[in-house]
């Protein structure tokens, strides 16, 4: 139980992390809401995948872990738009 947490904070921080540096631009959002997207991602992530049957195979979950990287750009996108105050324009003006 322990390690499954400890893994999806881990792998919540690397997901989030990528997708702020996919997304262009800047993003008005704190690392600790970054993080939190990130494992929001993995867990649904690896719920989805599990669900469609490829969560669990040989090696490395590769589309598990392409599917967690999509929900989490799409997380912080929806979230840097539903920041008050902000208008979730990337270019400073």
């Amino acid at each position: 139980m322990i390690g499954s947490i400890v893994s999806a904070i881990v792998i919540g921080a690397i997901v989030g992390a990528l997708a702020r540096l996919i997304i262009p631009g800047r993003q008005s959002i704190n690392i600790g809401l970054t993080l939190i997207v990130g494992i929001a991602a993995a867990l649904i992530g690896t719920l989805i995948a599990s669900a469609l049957g490829f969560a669990n195979t040989r090696g490395i979950d590769w589309w598990e872990h392409v599917l967690q990287l999509a929900l989490a750009v799409a997380g912080v996108l929806l979230v840097t738009q539903m920041r008050p105050g902000r208008t979730g324009r990337t270019d400073r003006t």
